[in-house]
């Protein structure tokens, strides 16, 4: 039986292609009788397989991408095992292209479709971790503010209707990525039901048990309801930035805050 002669340059071609070792391109040309084509869809397959094999490895490293186009926004999350692969440009390409392809889609949670998949799993092959993407939340109407840490582990994405100057809705968000507490909503609204059916009973039970008439605990109790609320919601919490003011009261007339999507890489 003769060998398949290949040469170096189409050896070469296939490592660019897939960013295999030489000795495998050419043992997969021969086995293809030099079809390029075939030999890349081969090697694809085969390193796939090994890499489905990995996705119970830590994957503690990634990045947060915030992308919008026109009325729409998206926040997503993507994990790698390395901050090597993280800062890899393929990796930040391909994570940028999949939040691109999630504008197409509802609001709401992002689906993780079979194109992003295979865009994902080109990284996956090349880089030899495993690599996924962790979450994303994709947000339709108004204007947008956003931030993103300058480790780009931490990011924020602002919805709101109006128009808000450029360095108020970044200080806002910046706000929300670093306020402790972090905020639960943007207003009284959002706050679990309950929650706030838990804390009303503690306040008012607290008031009562000091002995209190029941009118006057009623008050104290919601008393410390206004206070839970400031604490826990963007519009009652006191500007990172200036903390003479809530943030409620930075916002120029005709703006009203609709929605807030934070997200940290690693957590749930």
């Amino acid at each position: 039986m003769s060998t398949v002669e290949v040469s170096a340059k189409d050896v070469m071609a296939l490592r660019q292609k897939t960013g295999l070792g030489m000795m495998d391109c050419k043992k997969a040309l021969i086995e293809h009788s030099g079809d390029a084509a075939a030999a890349e869809t081969a090697l694809r397959e085969k390193m796939k397989g090994k890499m489905d094999t990995r996705v119970d490895r830590a994957a503690g490293e990634g990045l947060i991408i915030i992308t919008g186009e026109g009325d729409k926004a998206a926040i997503l999350e993507f994990r790698a095992e390395t901050d090597f692969t993280a800062r890899n440009e393929n990796f930040i390409a391909m994570a940028n292209e999949i939040a691109k392809m999630s504008l197409e889609q509802g609001d709401g949670e992002v689906e993780f479709t079979d194109a992003m998949k295979a865009l994902l799993d080109e990284v996956r092959i090349t880089t030899g971790e495993n690599i996924s993407m962790a979450r994303g939340h994709r947000l339709t109407g108004g204007n947008f503010g956003q931030y993103i840490h300058h480790d780009n582990k931490l990011g924020v994405l602002l919805q709101f209707d109006g128009e808000m100057p450029e360095d108020l809705s970044t200080g806002i968000c910046q706000h929300v990525a670093a306020n402790m507490p972090t905020p639960m909503a943007v207003n009284e609204d959002g706050v679990p039901h309950d929650l706030v059916a838990l804390k009303r009973n503690e306040a008012k039970a607290e008031a009562e048990n000091s002995g209190k008439p029941a009118e006057i605990a009623e008050k104290i109790a919601e008393g410390k309801m206004r206070k839970f609320f400031e604490e826990v919601t963007l519009l009652g919490q006191k500007y990172v930035r200036d903390e003479t003011k809530q943030i409620k009261e930075l916002l120029p007339e005709g703006v009203h805050l609709k929605m807030f999507v934070r997200t940290q890489l690693g957590a749930e």
